[in-house]
């Protein structure tokens, strides 16, 4: 069982913050797979600041491709782009090497904030980090009342794995049904504007996920 399996298990009950696709049998590693390749040291790509949002720069090895299109809804979309900066800005952190990040703390609160870190934690003491392509779909978004909402969406990390720092090596793991993540978040929209993430959970190889 590798360390990402065994850091899920510990916050499964509350949490949905899932390392990348699973594969490998050593307990001391993110996710060991069966397979490795260098990665060479690649450009920066970032999402840049807006209405006071922090900006987020990336590796251009990461990359995300989010298949929600707009709904024409005002507050839905502004869900689903806050959405999606938060989900960056974690990554952010893991490859900043900080659970302390401004910027994901920027779109996280209480419960939310609390596991996100230990989850960004677990990188940092493996001292590794994400790559690799993310795909989100099959969203439902619903705005409430009171300035609260909610977004459940899946994600695909068939093609996102686990690097190594010290080598960069990518360790490449088999996909399985467990690549895929149904996630379901609860927001609310805060004094500023911004929808936070309050609470978050997810399953792994969810039937409405899986290809």
């Amino acid at each position: 069982m590798n360390r990402r399996t065994v850091f899920l298990t510990t916050l499964a009950v509350t949490t949905a913050l899932t390392l990348t696709a699973c594969g490998s049998e050593e307990p001391d590693a993110p996710a060991k797979g069966s397979g490795k390749e260098t990665l060479s040291t690649a450009p920066v790509s970032s999402a840049p600041a807006s209405d006071g949002r922090p900006a987020v720069a990336l590796p251009s090895d990461l990359s995300y491709t989010f298949d929600w299109p707009k709904t024409g809804d005002k507050e839905k979309d502004a869900v689903l782009a806050d959405s999606e900066q938060s989900i960056r800005a974690v990554d952010q952190a893991i490859v900043n090497q900080n659970a302390l990040d401004k910027a994901y703390l920027y779109y996280y609160e209480g419960e939310a904030a609390a596991q996100t870190e230990q989850f960004i934690q677990a990188y940092v003491d493996a001292k590794a980090r994400v790559t690799g392509k993310y795909r989100y779909y099959h969203f439902a978004v619903q705005v409430r009342d009171g300035g609260e909402a909610s977004l459940v969406y899946c994600e695909d990390q068939s093609k996102a794995f686990d690097m190594y720092l010290k080598d960069r090596k990518v360790d490449k793991t088999p996909v399985t049904e467990n690549s895929y993540v149904l996630y379901t978040t609860q927001l609310r929209k805060n004094d500023k504007g911004v929808w936070v993430i309050t609470k978050l959970l997810s399953e792994r190889g969810h039937d409405q996920c899986r290809p």
